[in-house]
């Protein structure tokens, strides 16, 4: 099966709540194998909005990347994540960084993310699970993209 990394974020409501809500909805279509730490970090993007808390999940699915996205877009509604300001605040974001070694550009999917490496935010919770982990795009370990 496919080795995933996704990104979970939150800003809105209980967090702490909001991102243990998300990953117990994840089975059967994810697999959580590990879990990184949580960080409650600054808003990126938007600056005036309450700090987040973000994490990263190692995990595997069966489901091929565009039928992944849709079943996370359906976890975050289900949860109570309503449409807003691109990078505004928000209930829950799930997002998939990295899909093994798997590189693609669609207009509903971009794999690996292609704002990961800018990211502290990602980069930090995902160096704690893999910090050799080879961004098939850039060439570098994570914990090169982090330094």
């Amino acid at each position: 099966m496919p080795i995933i990394y996704l990104a979970l974020g939150t800003n809105l409501g209980k967090r702490a709540s909001n991102l243990r809500r998300a990953i117990q909805a994840l089975p059967p279509v994810v697999t959580v194998q590990a879990e990184s730490p949580v960080y409650e970090t600054s808003p990126w993007g938007l600056t005036d909005q309450p700090l987040f808390l973000n994490m990263v999940l190692k995990g595997e699915t069966r489901l091929a990347p565009l039928e992944l996205l849709q079943v996370l877009k359906q976890i975050e509604s289900k949860l109570g994540r309503v449409p807003s300001a691109r990078y505004g605040p928000r209930l829950i974001d799930i997002d998939i960084l990295f899909y093994d070694e798997l590189i693609l550009n669609t207009p509903e999917l971009t794999l690996p993310h292609p704002r990961l490496h800018e990211r502290a935010f990602v980069l930090v919770p995902l160096n704690d699970l893999a910090p050799a982990l080879v961004h098939p795009v850039l060439g570098k370990p994570v914990s090169a993209l982090l330094d």
